[in-house]
């Protein structure tokens, strides 16, 4: 073989190669062709069907029988003493008497779902929805029933429904966190940032926190004083504070949190290209930002936080948690 065949032999074997793995990432191989890769996929043996989930969590939000659950027993049975038959554990009073909903009920779509008149909008969408009536608590404390509802625990400790998603089916963009979390803008909801808790998973599950209504939206994703170019010093301390990192984490291989912590230092430089793009709001129209509620003061916080998740979802990130409310007790 001349040097000439070994070389394109070579060259081309490799140009192969990547654009196999580019094609596989993209998800565009024949299916017989394609070996999910465990980084995005979750090392499933088959292509994963979900790909994206946005969860909306709104703390305080209106009662399910004023909604959705319709209880026609409630309704004739309204005014009457509240007698379950066993103790019911009250924080503030003891129980009153049963009470109706304050809004009128009326069924809608071919599926005859009973909707309140405090969803008019959405009653004209129930046969393209889901309705799961079944969810019962196990506390009515607002700490623990957080964590049961993100985590399904009533205790912390354990992986919230996003890090599960992160750990199970990987990133579909390596230039963004794979979890999301979009807090409302006055501060974070009940148990803080334990409810974005990768738990007993590598920390590297964990959701990252995006302030979309903040000057600054990503914390620390950008050197102080802004955007600035690199010296050969900065580089050559990164360099060795890579080294030293890379031997400590080779010493303590049990330990995921500095993985975690120089995993979150590369996606924040990917970032800086990808992150700023994706927040930038200015490209959408005036109608959609009037559908998401931008041009009312009531609505705009968590409308912008919905908009932004859409445009976090459309770019590949897997999991989005959009909070409304927050734990008004502590100052954060």
């Amino acid at each position: 073989m001349h040097r000439r065949e070994f070389l394109w032999r070579f060259g081309g074997g490799l140009g192969g190669i990547a654009m196999a793995h580019m094609l596989g990432t993209e998800g565009l191989l024949a299916d017989a062709a394609y070996t999910p890769r465990a980084g995005l996929n979750g090392g499933l043996h088959h292509r994963a069907k979900v790909k994206r989930v946005v969860q909306l969590f709104m703390n305080g939000g209106a009662s399910q029988a004023d909604l959705f659950d319709y209880k026609p027993e409630l309704l004739k049975r309204s005014g009457q003493k509240f007698d379950p038959g066993e103790h019911v554990e009250a924080s503030q009073s003891a129980p009153g008497n049963l009470m109706k909903g304050p809004f009128d009920w009326k069924q809608h779509g071919q599926s005859g779902r009973w909707v309140s008149s405090a969803l008019p909008h959405l009653a004209t969408c129930v046969d393209d929805l889901a309705f799961l009536m079944a969810m019962t608590s196990r506390t009515n404390v607002h700490g623990p029933g957080v964590y049961l509802q993100t985590s399904g625990f009533l205790t912390p400790g354990f992986p919230c429904l996003g890090s599960w998603i992160s750990f199970g089916l990987g990133s579909l963009n390596s230039n963004l966190p794979t979890f999301v979390v979009l807090p409302d803008s006055r501060g974070l909801p009940y148990n803080g940032k334990a409810c974005f808790s990768s738990g007993f998973l590598p920390v590297t599950h964990s959701g990252t926190i995006l302030r979309a209504a903040a000057k600054t939206p990503i914390a620390d994703l950008f050197p102080a004083g802004g955007e600035s170019k690199q010296s050969q010093a900065d580089e050559d301390g990164l360099t060795l504070l890579s080294r030293m990192n890379r031997g400590y984490a080779a010493q303590h291989p049990g330990d995921s949190r500095l993985d975690a912590r120089i995993a979150s230092y590369e996606l924040a430089a990917r970032m800086q290209l990808s992150a700023p793009e994706a927040l930038d709001l200015s490209g959408e129209s005036e109608a959609t930002k009037k559908l998401y509620g931008l041009d009312e003061k009531s609505t705009a916080d968590f409308g912008r936080n919905c908009l932004t998740a859409r445009r976090l979802l459309e770019r590949g990130v897997r999991f989005v948690q959009v909070w409304s409310g927050r734990d008004s007790s502590v100052n954060n």
